[in-house]
């Protein structure tokens, strides 16, 4: 018999976004209670230095979090667990002693550092065995190496300690300020070895950097520690991308996952070993002091961050809204060569600066409708090309589950279902991410997780799409992928 909602234990999941924090309080059937978000700032600096500030961050997911606890729906119920996801790959150093931040954050979009990984394209391939990832300034390992050469608070005298910014937030958060830092954001710094789930003495040597300036790795479910001021267990500590899979509870085999937001990502599960790919990613996707499910993963950099840069280009604010209405009526959009932040995987490189190739069968110049719907498809197109890499290993894929922001576009789901002729499954819950790391917090402190997975989901059917298909090529040729 399920648990009612109003009987059961609660779960606090704290989200720590791009462009949010979020904390939202979930019973033990994965139904909302209360939350509450704040937005933060992401500081360009250039287009390669993406910089924010570590202590707004803190301070806003603090006033979050009192928020969520002192709703109403709350009184007097009792919350013993609780959960944290946090952007991947950005880093930011602290005060070993005290927390205090001692540098920005350098955003998991930040590349500054592509300098420090020239001398190492000789060892890309052995970096890549051990990491699982491929050699890219995207990744903390650089960040760290620019800021230990670049801020001049890291002298040799400061007691400091650097890495993931879910390590910070954990120090700041938890009693006792443990320098630790789960499986999945330790992996995202490409230093961590991915089968051994431990600082690679090897990849530390190659980007010159210290062990014991890091926070300890520690399983993805694990007792962080108790929230200061209060009497709630963390257990559970993930990425923000390996936490959104797990936002219908249990793995479903067969499934390609994509979580669209700022960027794309595609995942599959691929059990308790990690499958290598040259040009794709392979992580962790939970880990507990028993064992680890890993994943075969793919990067889009401009999803949501394309529809953002079109809409600051053209000084339209509000373009998103009308991204549906356009979808039903544009026919003869152009091709967008989108390379919104360089182009990810698999061919990771920058690519051309973007452009739009114009549709022969067009009158005119393309009309800002027209525009958008082919940067909606220039999204779709390169999902597309890093699901047809992770078939290429022999990965069966069935279906397709896609969450996120720009998941609420009916015409992006069905464009998707179009490109890969595969169902398309968007479920009714659009936090997957915050709703992932209550499930997995709950399942580490062996609550009992009912009726969780009973979600209401939308199906987009495949449709034969034949000019769709055809800007893809005209897509695929001018990004240079066959």
């Amino acid at each position: 018999m399920p648990i009612s909602s109003t009987d059961s234990e609660l779960i606090l999941a704290l989200d720590v976004g791009t462009l949010s924090v979020r904390a939202i309080i979930y019973d033990q059937t994965g139904h909302l209670v209360a939350s509450a978000a704040q937005p933060i700032r992401l500081n360009r600096l250039s287009d390669i230095e993406i910089e924010q500030d570590p202590d707004e961050i803190f301070n806003n997911l603090i006033l979050v979090m009192e928020d969520a606890l002192s709703n109403n729906a709350v009184a007097g119920r009792k919350i013993t667990v609780a959960g944290l996801s946090s952007q991947r790959s950005s880093v930011v150093c602290w005060d070993r002693q005290t927390g205090k931040a001692l540098s920005p954050v350098l955003s998991w979009q930040d590349r500054r550092a592509y300098a420090y990984l020239d001398p190492l394209n000789r060892q890309a391939h052995q970096i890549k065995e051990i990491s699982g990832l491929i050699l890219s300034p995207h990744y903390g390992a650089s960040k760290l190496r620019w800021l230990l050469d670049n801020n001049q608070n890291l002298n040799p005298d400061s007691d400091f300690m650097f890495g993931p910014l879910a390590a910070f937030i954990v120090t700041n958060l938890v009693e006792h300020q443990p320098g630790i830092v789960d499986h999945v954001n330790a992996s995202r710094t490409q230093l961590m070895d991915l089968q051994a789930r431990n600082w690679s003495k090897n990849l530390l040597k190659e980007f010159e950097l210290s062990a014991d300036q890091l926070p300890k790795c520690r399983p993805t479910q694990f007792r962080y520690g108790t929230l200061k001021n209060s009497t709630i267990s963390l257990e559970a500590v993930n990425g923000d991308q390996n936490a959104a899979i797990h936002g219908a509870g249990q793995l479903e085999p067969g499934t390609f996952i994509v979580n669209i937001g700022t960027g794309a990502f595609v995942l599959l599960p691929t059990g308790n070993s990690p499958i290598h790919h040259p040009r794709l990613l392979a992580s962790v996707a939970n880990s507990n002091s028993e064992s680890a499910t890993y994943l075969i993963e793919g990067t889009v950099n401009g999803a949501g961050a394309a529809i953002q840069w079109a809409a600051e280009e053209w000084n339209q604010p509000n373009l998103s809204h009308n991204l549906e209405q356009w979808l039903k009526e544009v026919e003869t959009p152009p091709v967008f060569v989108n390379t919104i932040g360089g182009l990810g995987s698999p061919m990771w490189e920058e690519g051309p600066k973007p452009y739009f190739i114009p549709n022969p069968d067009a009158a005119g110049d393309p009309t800002t409708a027209e525009k958008a719907v082919a940067i909606v498809e220039s999204i779709i197109f390169l999902i597309h090309i890093n699901l047809d890499a992770i078939t290429s290993t022999g990965q069966d894929v069935k279906r397709i589950r896609i969450s996120g922001g720009l998941s609420s576009v009916d015409g992006l789901c069905q464009l998707l279902a179009d490109m890969s002729q595969r169902l398309v499954i968007r479920s009714e819950i659009r936090q997957s991410t915050s709703r992932g790391i209550a499930w997995l917090a709950g399942q580490a402190a062996d609550l009992e997780l009912t009726d969780w997975s009973d979600l209401e989901d939308d199906y987009f059917l495949p449709k034969q799409n034949r000019p769709l298909q055809s800007r893809y090529r005209i897509f695929c040729q001018a990004i240079g992928w066959n």
